[in-house]
């Protein structure tokens, strides 16, 4: 095939417009001599004008796959050794240099490593994305995908569903997740056909992904009875929308396929499908290598159709890579993230931007129903959990039994996140901040924490606890889709984010499981 791009060392760009290209061409075999006027970039010759020949972009084609790239090549060979030694961050600005001066097309090699290209302090988005160029050769790197530009998260038309993908391995879900960690105990006793009848209503309003664990007591059995009521009562397009996500958190024993195939079968039994929707895995010891014996384990699993996405939870962004370096398809990994906790857009997000994993977000609120009064006590009572809500606000909890009380494992755990953010003074400043914005578009607090959360990079969703035959809130999540937060709005709620570096404070993400 005939070529149109000449390759150059970074550190030298010299052009003539008089060059002659000799190239071999794989159908013929012969040697052909090509003029600048004359351009063949796919199997089919194409005559182009002396403005096209002369211009800097060419596009590469093969029936409906194509590519634009710049004529000259930045070769990248130069960055793998023998050529002195290289400085990541001086190469990078390098690379800045050349791109802001049109010279946009980078090539490189499995040989060099994810590391070397990544930037201590700043984010991918610093980079002109659309108009830059990677080209990855693929060779024995596991990492088959490392380009920006491509979308791996397609957000649907009514902004209510994404699409988390990996190579061929894809699943829709929609972007408020229900979680049910709420089901295995201390929110209140759960009745069993009072929440599947309350999982059906969140289906019927649209709000068809659920999130559950091996370790939430009930609710994977729950979601088995849930399944099967849909399938009994509601049509087949119904059932394609539902989605059952859940979570395998083994001790962190031997990875043997036995081991891991009979627990996979047990949550398949537990939900009565064929094929789990997505497995989450979660590993306790990063010290204990054995979280890749389990991942390529689950891997042989969706391989065989037992598992239709593999997907990670409260991984840290340096496990991830080694992961992914490691071939594993993940397409996610659900992490805690709120308006307090922005710990994944410092460094998890911009791993996420290069690969298209997504992101699940926990911890983000728990929405209180707005129609209901505080001191209701019907068996739909308000919503205990979500500190980020109009309950905690304008209230001193260091002064005992003055506020709500810290009744929920949810409540308990994330008043400790507020601790270590800033503390209770600091978080009504922000809860005011966000009053202010809720009153100006005619919602909730946890409204616009859930929006402002999904609106952060790569996030495909975000989970909400629901109380399943306890409380419901419904109205005040399906108003979270309709919901634009302007410019103005996102402003405040930055200039009140101004608490301490939880990165800092206490690691990257999931590192709050694993400190003593």
């Amino acid at each position: 095939m005939a070529t149109s791009t000449v390759f150059t060392g970074v550190s030298l760009f010299k052009s003539k417009n008089s060059t002659k290209l000799i190239t071999s061409t794989r159908f013929s075999g012969s040697k052909q001599q090509l003029s600048p006027n004359s351009v063949k970039c796919c199997s089919k010759t194409t005559t182009a004008t002396t403005e096209e020949a002369t211009g800097r972009l060419v596009t590469v084609k093969n029936g409906n796959d194509s590519l634009e790239i710049c004529r000259v090549l930045n070769g990248m060979w130069q960055t793998s050794g023998g050529w002195g030694r290289i400085d990541r961050d001086a190469a990078v600005e390098a690379m800045l240099r050349y791109a802001d001066a049109g010279l946009s097309t980078f090539d490189m090699a499995d040989h060099c490593t994810l590391n070397f290209f990544r930037r201590r302090d700043s984010s991918l988005s610093n980079f002109t994305l659309n108009s830059v160029k990677w080209e990855a050769k693929t060779g024995c790197s596991p990492i088959r995908k490392l380009t920006p530009n491509q979308i791996q998260c397609v957000i649907t038309e009514d902004k209510r569903r994404s699409v988390v993908k990996n190579g061929t391995d894809s699943l829709e879900i929609c972007r408020v997740v229900n979680g049910m960690w709420q089901t295995s105990g201390g929110w209140g006793r759960i009745d069993r056909d009072n929440a599947v009848d309350a999982m059906l209503r969140y289906a019927d309003a649209g709000l068809t992904t659920f999130d559950m664990a091996d370790i939430y007591g009930p609710a994977e059995d729950l979601y088995g009875i849930f399944i099967n009521r849909v399938r009994r009562e509601r049509p087949p397009e119904y059932l394609e929308k539902v989605r059952g996500l859940t979570k395998w958190v083994p001790p962190p024993v031997k990875m043997t396929s036995g081991y891991v195939r009979e627990n996979i079968d047990v949550s398949r039994k537990r939900m009565d499908v064929p094929s789990l929707d997505m497995l989450q895995f979660h590993w306790w010891d990063y010290s204990n290598p054995g979280y890749l014996d389990a991942l390529k384990n689950l891997t042989d699993l969706k391989e065989e159709g037992k598992i239709k996405t593999v997907a990670l939870t409260n991984f840290d962004t340096e496990r991830l890579q080694i992961i992914l370096e490691n071939g594993i398809p993940v397409v996610s990994n659900q992490v805690q993230h709120s308006i307090v906790d922005m710990r994944p857009q410092q460094k998890m997000a911009e791993l996420c931007q290069l690969t298209g994993v997504k992101l699940i977000t926990l911890g983000v609120a728990d929405i209180e129903p707005a129609n209901q009064d505080k001191s209701s006590n019907d068996k739909y009572g308000t919503v205990m959990g979500g500190l980020l809500s109009e309950k905690f606000l304008d209230t001193n909890l260091t002064i005992p039994f003055a506020g709500p009380p810290l009744n929920t494992p949810s409540l308990q755990k994330y008043k400790r996140m507020v601790d270590a953010w800033g503390g209770w003074s600091l978080f009504q400043t922000l809860l005011k901040t966000l009053k202010t914005v809720a009153s100006k578009h005619g919602v909730t607090i946890p409204t616009v924490a859930v929006k402002y959360i999904l609106d952060q990079t790569a996030v495909a969703g975000s989970m909400v606890g629901v109380r399943l035959g306890l409380s419901e809130h419904i109205q005040d999540t399906n108003a979270i889709f309709s919901l634009v937060l302007d410019e103005e709005d996102v402003n405040s709620i930055q200039v009140a984010q101004r608490g301490k570096d939880l990165l800092r404070v206490i690691g990257d993400c999931g590192d709050e499981y694993r400190r003593a």
